[in-house]
């Protein structure tokens, strides 16, 4: 099971979860597709293997390890960093995510690392539940529009710069400043330059300690 589940993977990340198929697989580990069914019922369970297994290279500390984190909020951020770096190696999880999410080791590891850390807020256990889920759905959808742009650049062969710059003449020629006028207000007052790649950056990281911010206020609550 290990081969078809690595050679899965290696066939996503070389050419992106549209080319994946049971035939490719095969191919890969030199066997006849049907053999495949006797490890996997179907491409579906296969790409739930291989989200489980992305989720578990992440290696996330546990109690007592050297590399965990003292605080709670450093130990999300640990998390937050280990699964965007996931999904820079693994573009393809941008395809692969559902709603239903596999229940497997690395998916398991990740509930139990996110509200473990929780528990140091003194929150409830519903509240350290859905903070967990606000904070992973914050840090997939970073990590998604990440990859999305980091895409868009390989397949069109155009910098996120490059593409700025070619629509520069939109915001001299057309835009109306007064049908926008808080956006223009906000745009002139902070003096902005260009946008460029920081911004997604900015909005991740902005996101991610607003976050925290809220869930440290609730948990005073309770102290």
């Amino acid at each position: 099971m290990d081969q078809v589940i690595t050679a899965a993977v290696d066939v996503a990340d070389a050419d992106g979860m549209a080319a994946l198929s049971m035939a490719r697989v095969a191919d890969r580990i030199g066997v006849a597709v049907m053999s495949l069914y006797t490890h996997v019922a179907s491409k579906a369970e296969l790409v739930e293997l291989m989200v489980d297994r992305a989720m578990r290279e992440r290696d996330l500390p546990g109690p007592g390890h050297p590399d965990r984190p003292d605080s709670w909020r450093a130990q999300i951020e640990l998390y937050a960093q280990r699964t965007r770096a996931v999904h820079r190696r693994h573009p393809w999880l941008r395809d692969a995510a559902t709603v239903r999410v596999p229940l497997g080791p690395g998916t398991m590891a990740q509930q139990e690392y996110l509200l473990l850390a929780l528990q140091e807020t003194g929150l409830p256990p519903r509240e350290m539940f859905a903070a967990a889920g606000a904070i992973a759905t914050h840090v997939d959808a970073s990590a998604h529009e990440e990859t999305e742009s980091a895409q868009a650049e390989t397949v069109t062969g155009q910098s996120w710069d490059a593409w700025w710059a070619e629509r520069q003449h939109v915001w001299e020629e057309y835009f109306d400043v007064t049908e926008y006028p808080t956006m223009s207000q906000v745009w002139a007052e902070g003096n902005f330059e260009e946008a460029d790649e920081s911004d997604l950056e900015d909005s991740y990281d902005y996101g991610l300690q607003r976050l925290l911010d809220g869930i440290q206020a609730r948990s005073e609550q309770f102290r």
